[in-house]
């Protein structure tokens, strides 16, 4: 083996190293760049020839090192569990504060909220048994009960608000993620080609990581690695983008909330074709605020508010007013009564049926007392109402919960990640020595060589002249 070929070994061992330390300052550079990934350079011992030449063999010794090739620390199996985590995470953060939202409607407990204007009702009713020949009992009652109608009205109102800025929300979110799609298919096509020409495209791959989790969050994306390093991203079943291209989706359904059906309701689908698309993450919290969550606590209510007028029209029909005629309704509209038609049919204090018995003028006050102690119906207007408020406080408080106990996981997911695809600068430092002395060996090696040619060269023969 020619001496001359040493220099060749220890030229490709100062590239490499030089190679090495570049990619560890790189590194050390992006040590807080969101999303970026470690590298590392892939050194390959240069082995010697097997295969013979005419009238020549080789010694077995290599010829080098080689670093051609940059790699990108990633554990695909983590990102995928990341992936599936951070769309857990959303979507029960979205269903936690919907529901938040919904007890804010309610204003439970509290002196607004409909328990305590229910309370201040029936108290009216007794106040107008206590005091039958008096009209300011009535004007009172009257007052209350539209004070009640009022809280319905806005509760309901609140839920509506909601409901309408959810599915604003969710279009929004919708058109972000169509924007995303196309930007991870012209990446993808970038990729292919940069790794097609051999070239490096580690800093692509990372630009399209950071979006592929943005859309983990956002509809709950999952990815399927593809040719020549593209991958593509999968949502509900349904391929979001393949390759370099790129499908959009969109929001359908009713845009109000009482035209829901069970065959109608809000949902996503892709633009072309219409066909539905089970996302997950926030878009999916946000879909089963629209079509569960609030829908669900607005029938309620509307239970809540039919079950008032019934149990006051049928004690209002049980007297007599104080002209002594039959007691008529209070609360309407005639038929269905909703949260958002519930209204008092009069304001008159002499229509309130405070006697039981007919005939004017009288000073009874059985049919008012009767009415004060609905009350304690337990299967009455105010053990319905508590039943629900109950129900969405547990509900509440169980999303929450979950949704807790999911950041924990999804915190230690992201950590696992984090240790596998981060930059450690202490681990950077002790590269950076290594690579360092090793440059500086391979350096001291092409003097030692340098040396070696001289004695051989300038000096050989010259012993005894």
């Amino acid at each position: 083996m020619s001496t001359f070929s040493g220099l060749n070994t220890v030229t490709t061992a100062l590239w490499a190293q030089r190679r090495a330390l570049d990619v560890t300052g790189q590194n050390i550079a992006n040590v807080n760049t969101e999303g970026y990934s470690r590298q590392r350079v892939d050194l390959q011992a240069i082995g010697g020839s097997a295969v013979p030449a005419f009238y020549s063999t080789s010694p077995g010794i290599g010829a080098g090192v080689s670093a051609d090739d940059v790699q990108r620390i990633r554990d695909a199996f983590l990102e995928g569990r990341g992936h599936t985590e951070h769309a857990n995470s959303a979507r029960l953060l979205v269903e936690a504060d919907a529901l938040e939202q919904v007890q804010t409607a309610f204003r439970e407990p509290g002196n607004t909220g409909i328990q305590s204007l229910l309370a201040d009702m029936w108290s009216g009713w007794e106040d107008v048994a206590n005091e039958p020949d008096t009209d300011a009992g009535r004007a009172q009652v009257i007052q209350r009960m539209e004070t009640l109608v009022g809280g319905i009205h806005f509760s309901n109102a609140s839920l509506e608000a909601q409901w309408t800025q959810t599915r604003e929300n969710l279009e929004v979110l919708v058109e972000d993620v169509n924007e995303a799609a196309g930007t991870i298919a012209e990446l993808n096509k970038a990729i292919r080609g940069a790794t097609q020409a051999g070239l490096p495209a580690n800093d692509l791959a990372d630009r399209r990581d950071v979006l592929v989790m943005k859309l983990a969050d956002q509809v709950g994306a999952t990815v399927r690695p593809g040719q020549y390093g593209s991958v593509d991203v999968v949502v509900g079943g349904m391929s979001l983008v393949s390759g370099s291209s790129a499908s959009r989706l969109a929001v359908a359904g009713p845009t109000d909330p009482d035209l829901i059906t069970a065959s109608d309701r809000p949902r996503l689908v892709t633009s072309a074709g219409g066909h539905p698309v089970a996302a997950g993450g926030t878009a999916g919290g946000q879909l089963s605020a629209l079509v569960t969550i609030i829908p669900g606590y607005r029938a309620q209510l509307d239970g809540v508010a039919a079950s008032l007028a019934s149990a006051l029209n049928a004690g209002q029909a049980a007297g007599f007013d104080r002209l002594g005629w039959a007691g008529i309704a209070i609360l309407g509209p005639p038929g269905a009564v909703t949260a958002a038609t519930i209204t008092m049919l009069f304001t008159d204090p002499a229509l309130i049926a405070a006697s039981g018995i007919g005939g004017a003028p009288n000073l009874d006050n059985s049919n008012a007392d009767a009415i004060g102690k609905l009350r304690s119906d337990p299967l009455g207007v105010d053990a319905g109402y508590r039943t629900m408020i109950v129900e969405l406080g547990v509900q509440a408080a169980v999303t929450i919960r979950n949704q807790d106990v999911q950041a924990v996981i999804t915190t230690q997911v992201d950590a696992a990640r984090e240790s596998v695809a981060g930059v450690n600068i202490d681990e950077e430092m002790t590269n950076m020595l290594s690579f360092q002395h090793a440059y500086s060996a391979a350096s001291r090696m092409v003097t030692a060589i340098d040396e070696t040619l001289d004695q051989l060269i300038n000096r050989t023969g010259l012993v005894g002249r």
